[in-house]
């Protein structure tokens, strides 16, 4: 930066530079050339004393001593190219003397560019080929966003929050209506056609992190942060369906949805809604966050998973603990059990989940699966013999129950993962990313399709979680995240199987 100073002084520093270049020029030259030019008997001191110099006698010295040195180092080097350069001539000679055109006497050019230009067009090639193929995976990923509008159509959007949901589930029996969890220590539940707010537990003091649903009975599991997690009764009526929306309207997928503002609600929240403040059954025995929960096969018993890194089992009808499930070296972040077996799965932020068998009353097994490198964020069951354990490792891996020694399919993405879902029918995977992407892959780790993103649809912040409805020979999947929203998605499972 330019300092602000007198013009005279500003003129004498101008005037006294091309001195000081011209002064070091010469002195440069001086010591370059002080071998040639140096008259017999003259002597190393009469040089330095002819030289003004702030420097101490014996410093300048030594100086000179170490140019000295330097300029003899150069001075081999140089021999040794004149000798290389000799010998390049004649192996050229040699090779013209033998037939073979040679273009001048270069030595970077004849025999030397004949290899030059092997390598040069081998190197080429290489670019050539590592082009094209990195051309053809931006192409194909163009193409799976592009066909993604019509394999993954917008259906609904459930707006009511006050702050960001963690988790959202569907109920198993009738009336089939969503559940949402969210920070704003509430829980909702939505009508899935109309998007409407049908009802809200508000019996938490925390942040509610996860919900789920009894499988026969109108009753709700939810985990909070206030350390403790709640069963709670709901009865709820649907309202008349209204007409689907149009989302054919054509929408621009580069312009960014997060040019909405922060807590910009586009619907209507749940104004009048009927409330829900006392639960049915209380669940005290955590000394941390509660994280997640779940209900075993039957829906008499009940886990939970905390920040505590223990994971109980309660008793649904006297909210007893049974069992607490210790092992692990951090905070869990999941729990997760099986459709049809007492079996219970649990992620933590050690690196590993676990698994815990109830089938057999006397006997509790416990296995310890370290497949991933950083927080597994969840592990669920599939219909199957398998569970699929997503991380924020950017990885997601499936595993046979039978086999659970390594994992049989590996899914590498470009963001975290959290909470993931598997479909039942289609065993269709559906990944939530930080990045705001939702990612749908089949078993074998082949992927069938984004959901779309644009400044029209899809989320603004972090997704956090998936669920899969397929009732009624349709197969919804709705996502929520930190943007306050949750979203329903009607995929055409038969056109995406057909794309694979």
């Amino acid at each position: 930066m330019p300092v602000e100073g007198g013009s005279s002084s500003g003129s004498a520093s101008a005037a006294r530079h091309p001195k000081q270049k011209r002064k070091a020029h010469s002195l440069s030259i001086r010591r370059t050339n002080s071998t040639e030019e140096r008259p017999a008997g003259f002597q190393r001191g009469d040089m330095l004393e002819g030289q003004d110099s702030k420097l101490p006698l014996a410093l300048r010295s030594n100086l000179l001593d170490l140019f000295g040195q330097i300029e003899r180092e150069f001075e081999n080097l140089y021999i040794e190219n004149l000798e290389l350069r000799r010998e390049i001539d004649s192996l050229n000679e040699r090779l013209t003397g033998d037939g073979q055109i040679v273009e001048g006497g270069d030595p970077t050019k004849g025999a030397l560019k004949t290899k030059a230009s092997h390598s040069t067009s081998q190197l080429s090639q290489k670019l050539k080929t590592t082009y094209k193929a990195s051309t053809s995976k931006i192409v194909s990923s163009f193409k799976a966003t592009t066909g993604s509008r019509a394999l993954c159509q917008l259906l609904k959007e459930y707006m009511g929050h006050r702050d960001g949901i963690w988790d959202l589930s569907v109920t198993r029996t009738q009336p089939v209506v969503l559940g949402t969890a969210s920070a704003d220590h509430s829980a909702l539940l939505w009508s899935i056609e109309t998007g409407k707010c049908l009802l809200r537990y508000a019996g938490h003091a925390g942040s509610v992190n996860s919900i789920k649903f009894h499988p026969t009975e109108q009753m709700a599991l939810t985990a909070s942060g206030d350390q403790t997690a709640h069963i709670w009764r709901y009865m709820v009526q649907l309202p008349a369906p209204q007409p689907p929306p149009d989302v054919s309207a054509p929408c621009d997928d580069d312009q960014d949805s997060s040019d909405r503002e922060e807590g910009e609600v586009d619907g209507e929240g749940p104004c009048e809604v009927p409330t829900v403040r006392v639960a049915t059954a209380t669940l005290k025995s955590h000394q941390g966050v509660v994280i997640a929960a779940d209900w075993l096969v039957g829906g008499r018993q009940v886990v939970s998973a905390s920040w505590d890194r223990a994971a109980n089992l309660y008793e649904v009808e006297t909210s007893e603990l049974v069992h607490t499930l210790t092992g692990h070296d951090q905070e869990l972040t999941h729990c997760c059990t099986h459709p049809t077996q007492r079996l219970v799965v649990t992620s933590s932020r050690d690196t590993t989940f676990r698994l815990w068998d109830f089938r057999d009353p006397s006997i509790h097994s416990v296995n310890v699966f370290q497949g991933h490198t950083d927080t597994v964020t969840s592990a669920v069951f599939t219909v199957g013999d398998n569970v699929v354990s997503g991380s924020d490792d950017r990885t997601v891996k499936v595993w046979d129950l039978k086999n659970m020694r390594s994992p049989i399919t590996t899914i590498r993405t470009d963001s975290a993962v959290n909470r993931i879902s598997v479909s039942a029918n289609q065993r269709i995977i559906a990944l939530p990313h930080d990045n705001r992407q939702v990612r749908l892959f089949d078993m074998s780790g082949v992927r069938l399709a984004r959901l779309p993103r644009s400044n029209r649809m899809g989320h603004r912040r972090m997704v956090c979680c998936t669920a899969w409805n397929e009732e009624n020979q349709s197969c919804n999947l709705f996502t929520c995240g930190f943007d306050r929203q949750a979203i329903g998605w009607n995929i055409n499972i038969p056109a995406l199987l057909q794309e694979k």
